[in-house]
This record gives C-alpha cells, structure tokens and sequence, in this order.
C-alpha cells in the first residue's frame, strides 16, 4: 500500500525549530524526488524544498532559504525537513510529496501525505 507519513508538527514560538519526517512506502524511493509543500489557510499550496533522489541536489522556496534544510535517508525511505527561525508567517499544513521516478524536473507529484500542521506563535 503506497503511503506517506508526515510527522513532527508542532505548536512552537517564533524562532524555534521543529523537524518534520515523513516515512514513506512509495515503490522506487531512492530513485523519486521528493518535495515538501505547505499550504496556510486561504493561500495556495507552495512549494518549500525538494530534493533529489540522492540527497546531492536540493532547492528552496526564497522565503525558506537559509533557515530550512531538506534532507533524505534513502535507507529509511524517509525525508526530512529540518526547520529553525520559525515565524508566523511559516504556520501552514505541511505535506510530502513523492515525483515519478528517474523524473528530473517534476511537474507533478504522483504520492501525497496527509499533511502535519506547524503552528508558530508571536
């Protein structure tokens, strides 16, 4: 059963860190870019950091560069996003998501997961 399991949110204050992971029974893990999206209330679903199967490459949306880092342990089938400098404005729903594999420059992802809220107060 293909599944994609978020885990790690949390309620924190601006300028914490928060870890999310998302286990993932996808066939072909290792050979998927993975990304992770979030979506606030009212606002469209953005991309925030992906990474390709071998963990080399990763990229990040501006507002998350230099305080996110995207990460993978192809072993565990897990992904992870590393978050530090909470703000508010980086309350959302957070999901993993699995691209085809061998997919270079995705334009869809065909797995998603339930999501995990982050909630940051001020």
């Amino acid at each position: 059963q293909v599944q994609l399991v978020e885990s790690g949110g949390g309620l924190v204050q601006a300028g914490a860190s928060l870890r999310l992971s998302c286990a993932a029974s996808v066939p072909t893990f290792s050979t998927r870019i993975m990304g992770w999206f979030r979506q606030a209330p009212g606002k469209e679903r953005e991309l925030v950091a992906t990474i390709t199967w071998s963990g080399g490459s990763t990229s990040y949306a501006d507002s998350v560069k230099g305080r996110f880092t995207i990460s993978r342990d192809n072993a565990k089938n897990t992904v992870y996003l590393q978050m530090n400098s909470l703000t508010p404005a980086d309350t959302a729903v957070y999901y993993c998501a699995a691209a085809a594999p061998l997919v270079l420059r995705p334009s869809r992802y065909d797995y998603w997961g339930q999501g995990t809220q982050v909630t940051v107060s001020s």
